[in-house]
């Protein structure tokens, strides 16, 4: 059966109508370019070329081959090259999950803007996901790729999965901005001891939530939660509505709804991890790639 270097070979002598510019051209000497080319039409059972001395020409078969030849020469270099982008993580597939803050953090943005950039055939499949969700569809191959603000919790997905950190955030107090600490450029936690505080509900959102606990038990008080949303935005509009404090990651200050203030926190352990989660045994190399692509954004963005 032909090979494709003779497939190559014919197409070459088809365009120069000459044995010697078309060995000349593909760097070989003459004798093998014939033989390969009889060979081919000892294959096929035709003659492809009508040549003497002088003259080189196609006969119909060979034009019919012609057309043919150089559509499966395209498609094979198509192939080399996607298996090749596909080896190199530039072609197919990301499922990618991030919870609601991590999309107001510029590191997500700019490296999915990035990675369109460098991989404009991988298709990112975005999730929206708490962060513990993430862990067990990672686990459960749902996801490839997940923007946690938590280590995990239980020691089978810490076995199964690992962690790429990106950024410890800064956690601010939302408040009314009427309340009397929105004017403070700093506060310690303590002196909102006595307020209520609007939150996830820990069923959904547990990091955040525990976090404040912590937090105000390192400051000497149990928050009292006055008001839950679903969503973080969710939370700063009933901040602006009265409704109680919030703790929320720095980068949530974009939301700039009428009536809300924040206030950076003193205290050194108000912050909230932010990491890049991924199975442990996944050896994708669309999953590298992302993981490079973001190691770059990162350190444009001093992190």
């Amino acid at each position: 059966m032909f090979d494709l270097r003779q497939l190559r070979y014919f197409v070459t002598v088809a365009e120069e109508l000459s044995f010697t510019r078309a060995a000349q051209r593909l760097h070989i000497s003459q004798p093998p370019l014939s033989q390969q080319i009889q060979a081919l039409e000892l294959d096929l059972g035709v003659r492809l070329f009508d040549r003497d001395r002088r003259n080189v020409a196609l006969t119909e078969a060979g034009s019919v081959l012609l057309e043919q030849a150089r559509q499966i020469l395209a498609k094979a270099e198509e192939m080399r090259s996607l298996v090749s982008e596909t080896a190199a993580g530039f072609n197919g597939q990301l499922r990618l999950a991030y919870t609601v803050s991590v999309s107001f953090h510029p590191t997500l943005p700019r490296t999915l803007l990035r990675f369109g950039e460098l991989a404009p055939n991988v298709r990112v499949r975005l999730h929206e996901m708490y962060t513990e969700d993430q862990f067990a569809a990672l686990r459960a191959g749902e996801i490839d790729l997940g923007f946690v603000r938590d280590l995990p919790r239980h020691e089978a997905d810490a076995r199964a999965l690992r962690l790429h950190m990106i950024d410890r955030e800064r956690l601010l107090l939302a408040l009314p901005s009427g309340h009397p600490l929105a004017g403070r450029s700093s506060l310690r936690l303590d002196e909102a001891a006595g307020e209520g505080f609007v939150i996830q509900p820990r069923e959904l959102a547990p990091t955040l939530y525990d976090r404040l606990v912590q937090l105000a038990a390192r400051a000497g008080f149990h928050p009292h939660i006055h008001q839950q949303a679903q969503q973080l935005n969710g939370v700063i509009a009933l901040v602006a509505a009265g409704m109680g404090l919030a703790l929320v990651p720095a980068t949530m200050q974009v939301v700039r709804l009428a009536g809300v203030s924040y206030v950076p926190l003193e205290d050194p352990d108000a912050y909230l991890l932010l990491a890049a989660a991924s199975r442990r045994d996944d050896d994708s190399a669309v999953v590298a790639r992302f993981l490079e692509t973001l190691s770059g954004a990162k350190a444009a963005m001093g992190l």
